[in-house]
């Protein structure tokens, strides 16, 4: 049986909140230990499965003795777990409808959040090879300083989803990319970084479940987790995310919204194959379930081509997609959008408004001249950042050659794994050496992976160049003659 057989027999009836006594026994697995009684054993494991997104508020446990002829105990057992889990707020009684999971969740995810906080800690001292910002470029530099807004009636009002002619253009943009857009679809937003927040606060409720990538933008997890939802993260291979993993989660999991980043994936550089970008849209299709494809880096592909957005391989699917100006035009503007169905449009727009009312109109008018020279300035992005990537790698191999890692086929960084040793510690480590540097855990989705480094190739070849030669020198103290961590 597959990973998908097993998940499609599912914990939960959906049409009724029932769990089933089986598929709870499945999915407890070896709850007994040694080490504590039956009942507590059994209680912790209810729990976890709580804490883990697979139960629910309200969902309907099997009754006392359905689940101890199940599990192969006395009713008693059952009744002392249950009795412990009420203690502790998990269940709840309800006359006439059984036991349930009490109302939202319990989530000890929560205190997770901020991990992206330390992407922005550069010591004052210290070379910043913590953030991947692209340096402005002289045809953006350009395109500014030859601005002249025209102010009228029609430019100079705000509104909370943008101008009309901003939209308008914005819409025209991704349908000649291949995504048929109406300006009706179209939210602009102060960055992707809103749209991705705006995003997770209309959908997400507390004890809710986000699927994304085993690593992933602290930006988008941090934000679910300030919402009190979870966060599960789905294996990466190398052509994209692990599709089959991805289905078994959405039927185990039943998360409220998907999270993705497909094309020159921050932080590992993947680019998602075609066909599993293909079946990521299915999926979004068959469950009705929403998915939001980060496209900030789609355009930094080191061959130019960039591939079609998720929303067009299946108009019909609940898909959304962000994207900004920020990493092909100007990281400063913070001008982004997101593209949606309409009605979803509206509910954000009226969301947006109760924050920060509307995107800076001086800021959405010097977008209109930048979106005109998207092409160009795309263009400008991927061949700048495939020479620094060439660069980088030379460096990398040069300072640090046993640590492993892959030339990325676009995106701002690389991706290198340490072959001994914590990525956090040797961080922390680096610092004394005088360059800032950011681990697996900055990035991690649910588990605290720690065993790479992110390598920024967006700063100054000089600035490169002297945090690779202090990273080498950091690691040659790190490390032991046998390749283990000096203690």
């Amino acid at each position: 049986m597959t990973l998908v057989d097993r998940a499609t027999s599912a914990l939960v009836d959906h049409r009724t909140a029932t769990v089933s006594a089986e598929r709870l026994a499945e999915r407890l697995g070896r709850w007994a230990s040694a080490d504590t009684t039956l009942a507590a054993g059994l209680a912790d494991g209810i729990a976890r499965l709580v804490r883990e997104g697979e139960l629910r508020g309200g969902d309907r446990l099997p009754s006392e003795r359905t689940l101890a002829a199940t599990v192969a105990v006395s009713r008693g057992t059952v009744v002392s777990a249950y009795a412990r889990l009420y203690d502790d707020g998990i269940l709840d009684r309800r006359q006439g409808s059984g036991t349930r999971i009490a109302g939202a969740a319990p989530t000890a995810a929560r205190h997770a959040a901020g991990r992206g906080e330390a992407l922005y800690a550069t010591l004052p001292s210290s070379i910043d090879l913590l953030r991947a910002v692209p340096a402005i470029s002289p045809l953006a530099v350009d395109i500014v300083q030859r601005h002249r807004p025209v102010l009228n009636a029609r430019t100079a009002e705000a509104d909370p989803a943008a101008l009309a002619d901003l939209r308008t253009a914005i819409a025209a943009a991704m349908a000649a990319d291949g995504t048929p857009t109406t300006s009706a679809q179209i939210l602009v937003t102060h960055g992707a970084q809103q749209a991705l927040s705006l995003l997770v606060d209309e959908l997400v409720s507390p004890g809710d479940t986000v699927l994304t990538e085993e690593v992933a933008w602290p930006g988008l997890t941090d934000a679910v987790r300030r919402r009190g939802g979870l966060v599960h993260g789905i294996r990466l291979t190398p052509s994209g995310i692990d599709v089959e993993a991805l289905e078994a989660a959405i039927v185990v999991r039943r998360p409220v919204l998907i999270a993705l980043n497909p094309h020159n994936h921050n932080p590992t550089g993947v680019q998602t194959s075609p066909p599993v970008r293909q079946r990521i849209a299915e999926l979004s299709a068959e469950h009705g379930i929403t998915v939001v494809e980060d496209r900030v880096l789609a355009h930094a592909s080191f061959d130019g081509v960039t591939p079609p957005s998720l929303a067009a391989l299946r108009p019909d699917a609940p898909i959304v997609v962000v994207e900004s100006l920020s990493k092909w035009a100007w990281e400063g503007l913070r001008v982004g959008w997101l593209r949606a169905d309409p009605v979803l449009v509206r509910r954000l727009r009226g969301l947006r408004q109760s924050s920060d009312l509307s995107t800076s109109v001086p800021a959405q008018l010097l977008a209109l001249d930048l979106l005109a020279e998207a092409p160009a300035l795309r263009r400008d992005l991927a061949t700048v950042h495939r020479e620094a990537a060439v660069a980088a790698g030379r460096l990398l191999s040069a300072h640090l050659p046993d640590w492993e890692w892959r030339p990325p086929r676009g995106g701002l960084c690389l991706w290198a794994r340490l072959p001994s040793g914590s990525a956090g510690a040797f961080g922390r480590h680096a610092a004394g050496f005088g360059v800032s540097v950011a681990g697996s855990a900055q990035f991690a989705s649910d588990m605290d992976a720690d065993d790479h480094i992110r390598i920024p190739i967006t700063p100054a070849p000089q600035v490169l160049e002297a945090g690779m030669q202090r990273l080498g020198r950091a690691w040659a103290s790190y490390v032991g003659r046998d390749g283990g961590p000096l203690l």
